[in-house]
């Protein structure tokens, strides 16, 4: 924990950039800060915080960590290292900012902190996983818009719905896609799962949908709990929305469409759920997992199997 009687000491006492860094690095080591939205260690989370404070968006160097500090920016600095190590903010959270895929967002508390797997995907055109160029993409539970965003960026051609069950997460997506100047290509949807679309296909669909289940969800660190609950939990096995998406995904599918969905540990869970389904696994070169993806056709061959309850 920070008291605020430490905040003299450091003013005075630290004087540049990396004097800021390297006493924030070790008060989250201290604190035992939990890591898991953007970074994994104490160094590149107080590099995070310490460039953001002073409105830098560039990789660490040695000029600018040499540089001496401004007594407002210091203060600025030692408020946020309050919030991230006292009220265990997510980062994001305090700056009300975070990168996908190369490109900032807007967030806060009404919506999940960007961190999925499926950036390395999007930033590849989804190579290997479709043949042509999308005319439409879905991007099913939104949040953020942050998936739809980096789409219609890498697809300029294309158009995007975006849908989510939250009308709080869907304001946030708006907000997103106005300061990305894609209001004509990218289209907020409320909507429970399909409910909103009915009839509509697309030629890729993907999706990161509430997936973490019950146990996983007791047991998450407190850096979590500051996100919306309903962007996560997904039931006992956290394939309560999932389960729809598989039933009913081959209905919003052109005949050569892909729909791409991520389930993280609960890959575990989908497995056993559907043995005598060939789930097609992504593997990753930059890390991440419990991503599958399935074609049009695929997803009717197994329709007996999805269709148990």
């Amino acid at each position: 924990m920070l008291e605020e009687s430490q905040q003299s000491s450091v003013v005075t006492e630290l004087k540049t950039v990396f004097d800021m860094v390297r006493w924030l690095a070790s008060s989250f080591n201290h604190a035992e800060v939990y890591f898991g939205h953007g970074t994994d260690n104490s160094w590149d989370e107080a590099y995070s915080l310490v460039y953001q404070a002073l409105g830098l968006h560039q990789a660490p160097n040695a000029q600018v960590d040499n540089a001496r500090l401004l007594e407002e920016e210091k203060l600025r600095i030692f408020d946020w290292a309050i919030q991230r190590i006292n009220e265990q903010k997510p980062l994001a959270y305090i700056t009300n900012t975070a990168w996908f895929c190369d490109f900032p967002f807007y967030v806060d508390e009404r919506v999940l902190v960007p961190r999925s797997p499926l950036a390395e995907l999007i930033q590849s055109q989804f190579f290997g996983y479709i043949e042509s160029q999308p005319q439409r993409i879905l991007d099913l539970c939104t949040g953020s818009g942050c998936i739809a965003i980096a789409c219609a960026h890498q697809f300029p051609e294309a158009e995007v719905d975006a849908l989510d069950l939250s009308q709080d997460a869907l304001n946030i997506c708006e907000i997103n896609v106005e300061q990305h100047g894609l209001w004509q290509r990218v289209f907020p949807i409320q909507s429970d799962v399909f409910s909103a679309v009915s009839g509509q296909k697309y030629d890729l669909i993907v999706s990161n949908p509430p997936y973490v289940d019950q146990e996983d969800m007791e047991d998450l660190p407190n850096e979590f709990r500051h996100e919306p609950e309903m962007g996560l939990a997904a039931g006992e096995d956290g394939l309560d929305i999932v389960r729809t998406i598989l039933r009913q995904g081959a209905d919003h599918l052109t005949d050569d469409g892909v729909l791409i969905v991520e389930v993280g540990n609960s890959q575990v869970h989908i497995e056993a759920n559907f043995p005598d389904v060939e789930f097609n696994w992504i593997e990753f070169k930059n890390g991440g997992h419990g991503v599958f993806s399935f074609t049009r056709a695929e997803l009717i061959s197994y329709q007996a199997s999805f269709s148990t309850p």
